[in-house]
């Protein structure tokens, strides 16, 4: 079997394994990328990923250096506003409707939306333009031993590949993140997200909505314009016999229940693509990094769908480790302590909130919906906290 030096090993292939491939790829390093699943990159495919990801303003700049910006944002949609609206009465319609917008804080948007599927497809294309980055498809890796000067990372095919970084963006079941030894601490809800996208019969004007109601948020994230009707992503979060139970509904009378549950914000809701069926949990790493290993993404966090955050801290995991590398110090000691006391932190801190927004919207009980319309409230009349809440979710840290 081969023995083949490189660079950088990336074990996974996703949408943050794929950024980190070119973004590497593109600072001239050497970069093997192993995914056993090929990416689909046409949304008619079985097996496409029909989620979107809000790309938060701080994230394109990793996606500029990767050589991505140019290839995607002709397919963006601006985020401008984010509306919380508390549908948590009796009925099924608006108490209270407050949106945050990106102009108090920022001349730019707080995002731009994207398909998933489409990602792929472009972030693909774009490794094909990097004679330095090697994308081995259809292998998952193995095995992995490391040593002070690099890590051994055997693939299912026998191949072996020695790194001087290996990058663990294999998910919330990673196999480097095992083999380096380092711990998880996970938290299951009993909670499923349902994706899936619609048309609807008014224009979404650049707002992302998100409107809660026990069991979870029901959001609607702009996309482009879908055969000349406005066109939204939508994230259900439900109970789990709820989920399972809508999940399993005709699309007539899924159609129905999706529009008693949108409250109309958008008008007459018609679904345009099938629908998915995610189990919701959130879990963090013990450590961002050990010997020649960086974990990112999923590998070291993951949260429920619930402000943009998720991909937006892979982003800035993959930011954090080009800040820090340099040909001298590439994956040593000093490098991924320096990583993980960069990460770590924030992660922490962004997993713990998530965690208990995300309780606070499976809330039951009016007293208890009655005490998150209050809080929503609150926070929002106070302009400083309100500035300061958009920031930090922004991931933007001065005030």
């Amino acid at each position: 079997m081969a023995r083949i030096a490189t660079d950088i090993l990336i074990s996974g292939g996703g949408v943050a394994g794929l950024t980190a491939a070119a973004a590497f790829g593109t600072a001239g390093y050497s970069v093997v990328l192993v995914e056993p699943n090929p990416p689909v990159t046409d949304v008619s495919d079985a097996g496409a990923d029909l989620r979107t990801t809000a790309f938060l303003t701080p994230s394109v700049a990793v996606l500029q250096a990767a050589g991505l910006w140019d290839r995607l944002s002709p397919y963006a949609s601006a985020l401008q506003i984010m509306r919380i609206i508390d549908a948590g009465g009796i009925e099924n319609t608006p108490r209270l409707t407050r949106d945050f917008n990106a102009s108090e804080i920022s001349d730019a948007p707080f995002g731009w939306n994207l398909p998933n599927w489409r990602l792929r497809r472009e972030m693909v294309a774009r490794l094909a333009e990097l004679p330095n980055v090697t994308f081995v498809q259809g292998q998952s890796c193995a095995r992995m031993l490391t040593r002070e000067t690099g890590a051994i990372v055997t693939l299912t095919d026998g191949n072996i590949y020695t790194a001087r970084l290996a990058i663990a963006a294999d998910g919330r079941d990673s196999t480097l993140r095992a083999a380096a030894g380092i711990s998880v601490k996970s938290t299951r809800y009993d909670q499923k997200a349902l994706v899936f996208a619609v048309t609807h019969s008014q224009p979404h004007q650049n707002i992302s909505t998100e409107i809660h109601r026990t069991g979870g948020p029901f959001t609607l994230v702009p996309l482009p314009d879908s055969n000349g009707q406005p066109c939204s992503s939508v994230v259900w979060m439900e109970r789990r016999e709820t989920a399972d139970r809508l999940a399993a509904l005709h699309n007539s009378e899924f159609t129905a229940e999706m529009n008693t549950r949108s409250c109309g914000v958008l008008g007459d809701l018609t679904l345009a693509s099938r629908r998915s069926l995610w189990p919701m949990m959130s879990q963090i790493a013990a450590t961002m990094s050990a010997q020649r290993t960086a974990l990112i993404a999923e590998a070291a966090h993951v949260v429920p769908p619930i402000g943009a955050q998720g991909l937006n801290m892979s982003l800035a995991d993959i930011g954090a480790l080009l800040d820090l590398a340099t040909p001298a110090n590439l994956g040593d000691d000093a490098m991924l302590a320096a990583y993980h006391k960069a990460r770590y932190p924030q992660i922490k801190t962004r997993v713990l909130g998530i965690d208990a927004l995300n309780r606070a919207s499976m809330v039951t009980g009016q007293a208890g919906r009655d005490l998150r319309k209050t809080a929503l409230e609150t926070l929002y009349a106070i302009a400083p906290v309100r500035q300061t809440l958009m920031r930090q979710g922004l991931g933007l840290h001065s005030i």
